[in-house]
């Protein structure tokens, strides 16, 4: 057993507020306040007996220097105006309710002699932790300003004084520290206060929401009639193109990968863009590439049933790639299917044709780019050439998407590329997910098929909670192969929440906007 001496026992210590500390606290608040102001020991072992685990205290070399307590009320109750006295039941935490949705702070302290070793800050810090643990909305108090009585004349107002701020042109001794450490000024609470004379009596109502959140009222709402799984695992199928003899042939290298992904426990396994091209070599008559297009097309039936099946009986939601598809118009659409493990088929229409597809193959595209709810959350998908174009992203993210699917099929190392930073760029501006998967491999002597090149990826946002260059799984270019990821949704919430830049959250609307115009609308 190691011997325990001087060098390995913490100096600092940061633990939950005991019975026994009762006498310490009640000389450092008096220390503090002054014995008049400070908390009596009634008040202390009350905020204990109401909320233990929300009640912390600071040990250095011994001695408590840092005190604070919390307890747990409704959103209603917190968000609204109030005075500590009202909101704490007069110090003694009496408001605590088991089932409150924030965490309410209700008391900071801090030693005067040891206020360069950044007790506070810890202090902070293990609300935090308590508030993500309880899985809580987030924190809300009232903070000191204390350099409002001395600037108000300068400023008129209170509201004045706090805006400057917040806007950085002012520093304030206790506001601007509530600022560094990711509390946002929500209002001001009249009277919070009255014998605190440097305030005037005012607070500044503080809010810190929990990142880990996916609700909350800065990213979009996401509707879900189950709650969202911490980990969504997604698997990206990097497929080779072969020749075949039948659409049997076919449909058991689908399956084949479908059921590796199964085996990994993937949510999601994604198939490239026009997968089906490869059902060209079964016959390979010598078509015109339209006329090869409209044949493709009568797989349509075949192609669904196949994986739908698949996605029910694996137990897994498949993105099948996309799929040539005549319209009741007689136009042909590139259609991607998205078979969900509960049965049901939706799908997304390629926006963007590209200008070989649309002179080529007389591909038109669709008019529409929704979400689609699955068991994990909504998500969108971007077929190839549309994720170069930010506004489908955008507009699939404004709808709550966190994860963008991309099945690709490019021919050459530059198209690739294009795809590729493209959708790096969308996961960084959307703050989500994006999930790319391509077509390798040739088929000679296939009538209307042309070369391939891909490198199948799966992107994340570029901020501290991601992998480090943005890229939680890639590829060797050009060989068949599986990608799998585990991807967390709550780093989602956390960044767009409070990462280092929140896309989501700070676009200028007051200068731009992205409208998606309905084709009627366009018309008329």
């Amino acid at each position: 057993m190691a011997k325990k001496n001087q060098e390995n026992t913490p100096k600092l210590l940061v633990r939950q507020a005991k019975p026994a500390d009762v006498p310490a606290l009640v000389e450092l608040t008096g220390r503090v306040y002054t014995p008049e102001w400070g908390h009596s020991a009634e008040m202390l072992r009350s905020q204990q007996t109401h909320f233990p685990q929300g009640q912390f205290v600071v040990e250095y070399e011994g001695k408590l220097v840092g005190y604070c307590a919390t307890f747990r009320i409704d959103e209603a109750t917190a968000l609204s105006p109030h005075t500590w006295m009202q909101i704490t039941g007069g110090g003694m935490g009496s408001r605590h309710r088991s089932d409150g949705n924030w965490l309410y702070g209700m008391e900071v302290v801090v030693h005067p002699d040891y206020r360069n070793i950044r007790i506070g800050q810890r202090l902070y810090q293990a609300r935090k932790r308590l508030c993500t643990d309880l899985k809580l909305r987030g924190i809300v108090f009232g903070g000191r300003i204390p350099g409002l009585a001395r600037n108000l004349q300068r400023y008129g107002t209170a509201e004045a004084y706090v805006q400057a701020v917040v806007e950085g042109k002012r520093r304030d001794p206790t506001l601007s520290f509530q600022l560094s450490n990711e509390f946002e000024v929500i209002g001001l609470l009249r009277g919070y206060v009255p014998s605190d004379y440097d305030s005037l009596g005012y607070a500044a109502h503080l809010v810190w929401r929990n990142p880990q959140l996916l609700n909350q009222p800065d990213i979009p709402s996401i509707p879900s009639t189950q709650p969202l799984p911490d980990l969504v695992r997604v698997a990206s199928v990097q497929y080779q193109q072969r020749r075949i003899r039948s659409f049997e042939e076919f449909a058991t290298q689908v399956e084949y990968f479908t059921d590796i992904a199964a085996d990994y426990s993937a949510d999601f396994v994604t198939f490239p863009e026009l997968i089906t091209l490869q059902l060209l070599s079964i016959e390979n008559e010598e078509l015109s590439p339209v006329e090869s297009i409209r044949k493709l097309s009568q797989y349509t039936p075949q192609v669904k049933e196949l994986f739908s099946r698949l996605a029910v009986h694996y137990n897994i939601n498949i993105i099948a790639g996309s799929h040539p598809t005549e319209q009741a118009n007689g136009d042909i659409h590139n259609v991607c299917y998205v078979c969900l493990r509960d049965g049901s088929i939706h799908e997304q229409e390629k926006i963007h044709p590209t200008p070989s597809e649309r002179t080529v193959w007389n591909i038109t595209g669709g008019d529409t780019a929704a979400t689609i709810q699955t068991d994990c959350g909504p998500i969108g998908v971007m077929i190839c050439y549309d994720s170069e174009f930010p506004e489908v992203a955008r507009h699939l993210t404004d709808q709550g998407a966190l994860i963008l699917f991309v099945p690709f099929c490019t021919d050459v190392r530059e198209g690739y590329l294009r795809v590729r930073y493209c959708s790096q760029a969308r996961a960084i501006e959307n703050q989500c997910y994006v999930v790319l998967s391509g077509n390798v491999g040739n088929l000679p002597g296939v009538n209307n098929f042309d070369i391939q090149y891909g490198q199948s990826c799966i992107l994340t946002p570029s901020d501290f909670p991601f992998a480090r260059d943005g890229i939680a799984a890639d590829s060797t270019p050009n060989i068949e192969t599986v990608l799998f990821a585990d991807l967390r949704l709550e780093s989602l919430a956390r960044a767009r929440n409070a990462g280092a830049v929140q896309n989501l959250k700070d676009r200028r609307f007051d200068l731009y906007e992205t409208r998606w115009t309905r084709k009627s609308e366009a018309k008329s």
